[in-house]
């Protein structure tokens, strides 16, 4: 057993700050630890090759008898697509709504894990009972339904985490956010607000859902004779429910493409969250059988990815769609940051094939601008700020926020990964110590087997391409018996370079010549010696540092 931390409850982001995804949280008070969340994040550019990045959770490996449970605030993959990765050394039961639990189901059937995960279905308004901790599920808005914050009572204190949220009054489905809720529990006294920062530097409110389908009644109004493709993402179902409501309205049928919006939708509509008048879907391989002007096509790759579907379509690689001019396509989503450029790509494309590309006003954020935060914090009025869900500059925005809603500056915590902060009523709260936390490079179906050394190969081979030296030795005498033979990939062209490559062929000749003068027999230092002499040689030519692999072999 531990020390006793005093009753201290000790809040441990694992990922998630510093960044928009990757969202893991532990709250951990003596034998007790929940972890709230379990996402994944996309690689960055330079990480070449690999698929997704999912949070490194040795903390909970190493004090695994605490865990009792992930709570899940909403089906994003930020907040859940790490699920199925960290299940398998952390099998614990999931808590989540009911859209949520689908959706995590679906990615429990890719991996084969249903069976040994036990997963439970609550409400909003409902609360479970972990450990010595007490959650209760209270209803917010996002761009996906069944969002929920999380209000964490322990014997220290209580803290709301938002989730992800905005202030919705309107929204397509379903019920405002309870603010009565906040306000009830804000009066009892709390000890710290963990909010949604994503949008903390933009001001005002964030605009209704519901603005969208009037934007999209517009835009069906005013293009009657064309075809109508919408990119948005998978996950957005409100998005999604307007689109099949102005679709019925103008007389179209609508077709989904794309693995992940199919999934989305079918899970949605199974469990209620979706309205399709009957005969309004269609399998996207009916869409032939219709006029342009009766067809809607909700399609994935609004963010410019290169496999999503909307981008088959603009490179001409799609089997189903090929994009005729006059057709309308609406980017009905923002880039997320970092990847503006693949989306302005994608529109190039679109364009040049005659299409009218439409990305105005077709979007509204599902996170909380500044004065919803204010909304927030007013009604809940925490001992403490910890601002999460954000990179560095969102989060500093929150802080702001927070101070100059008058929570002194020494209440307020920007926190890393990895932070260990403890708190009660009673003490100051401080950053304790640090835990491993970083992030596990999950390429194929290799699970943190390629890490920053195979990283580095990729990208030395990336930038200058490999040369190998092939050379035969005899057993006893180490003569050369055949070579060395050059290959090389990625370098130069090897045709137009034969005067280049005979010129190394020379080098490495004379390298070997040297080693078998010195009567060298250790073969790492003969592979050492054609490595430099070869190196240098290259450099000096062509100023490039190709990866050289010298291979021996005896006869």
């Amino acid at each position: 057993m531990k020390k006793n931390n005093n009753g201290k409850l000790r809040i441990i982001p694992l990922g998630g700050l510093e960044q928009i995804g990757m969202n893991i949280t532990a709250f951990e008070y003596e034998d007790s630890i929940i972890v709230v969340d379990c996402g994944l994040s996309f690689p960055e550019d330079d990480m070449l090759g690999i698929d997704l990045v999912i949070p490194d959770v040795t903390y909970l490996k190493e004090n695994i008898d605490k865990v009792k449970g992930f709570v899940i605030t909403h089906g994003h993959e930020d907040h859940i697509g790490a699920l199925p990765y960290v299940l398998r050394e952390i099998n614990v039961p999931i808590y989540a709504t009911k859209l949520t639990v689908g959706l995590i189901d679906n990615k429990l059937k890719e991996h084969n894990l249903l069976r040994t995960t036990k997963r439970k279905v609550i409400k909003h308004g409902q609360s479970i009972n972990l450990g010595c901790f007490r959650i209760e599920f209270i209803k917010t808005n996002h761009s996906i339904q069944d969002a929920s914050a999380l209000a964490i009572y322990s014997p220290a204190g209580i803290v709301i985490h938002t989730g992800d949220f905005k202030v919705d009054y309107t929204p397509v489905f379903g019920d405002a956010i309870d603010l009565q809720r906040f306000a009830e529990i804000g009066k009892k006294g709390v000890l710290a607000l963990m909010c949604d920062s994503t949008n903390a530097e933009r001001k005002g409110f964030t605009m209704s859902e519901r603005t969208v389908g009037k934007t999209f009644d517009n835009i069906f109004a005013e293009h009657k004779n064309t075809r109508i493709i919408i990119a948005t993402f998978a996950s957005n179902v409100d998005r999604v429910q307007q689109i099949i409501n102005s679709a019925y309205k103008y007389g179209r049928k609508v077709a989904v493409e794309g693995r992940s919006m199919v999934n989305v939708i079918g899970t949605a509509a199974e469990l209620g969250y979706l309205q399709i008048p009957d005969k309004t879907l269609i399998d996207i391989d009916q869409i032939k059988n219709y006029p342009d002007d009766k067809v809607v096509l909700i399609t994935t790759g609004s963010q410019g990815e290169s496999m999503a579907a909307l981008s088959r379509m603009a490179a001409n690689i799609h089997k189903k769609v090929t994009i005729k001019p006059n057709d309308t396509i609406i980017f009905s989503s923002n880039p997320i940051p970092g990847n503006e450029k693949a989306v302005s790509r994608v529109i190039n494309e679109l364009s040049r094939k005659g299409a009218d590309v439409i990305f105005q006003d077709a979007h509204v954020s599902g996170h909380a601008c500044q004065e919803e935060i204010k909304l927030i914090y007013s009604l809940v009025k925490p001992k403490y700020s910890i601002p999460v869900h954000g990179e560095y500059r969102h989060l500093k925005a929150q802080a702001q926020i927070a101070s100059d809603l008058g929570i002194p500056k020494e209440n307020i915590f920007i926190l890393s990964s990895g932070d260990v902060l403890e708190l009660n009523e009673e003490e100051p709260a401080k950053v304790k110590e640090k835990v491993r936390t970083g992030a596990i490079l999950v390429d194929g179906l290799g699970v943190g087997d390629v890490g920053n050394i195979v990283l580095r190969d990729r990208q030395h081979l990336a930038e200058d391409g490999i040369m190998i030296v092939v050379l035969t030795l005899e057993k006893h005498s180490s003569r050369l018996l055949a070579g060395p033979d050059i290959v090389s990939r990625g370098f130069v062209y090897v045709r137009e370079s034969e005067d280049l490559m005979d010129e190394a062929r020379i080098v490495v000749e004379d390298a070997i010549d040297v080693c078998l003068d010195k009567h060298i027999t250790d073969w790492g230092k003969i592979k050492n010696i054609i490595k430099d002499s070869l190196g240098d040689f290259l450099w000096k030519r062509t100023k490039r540092n190709p990866m050289i692999l010298p291979i021996i072999m005896e006869a």
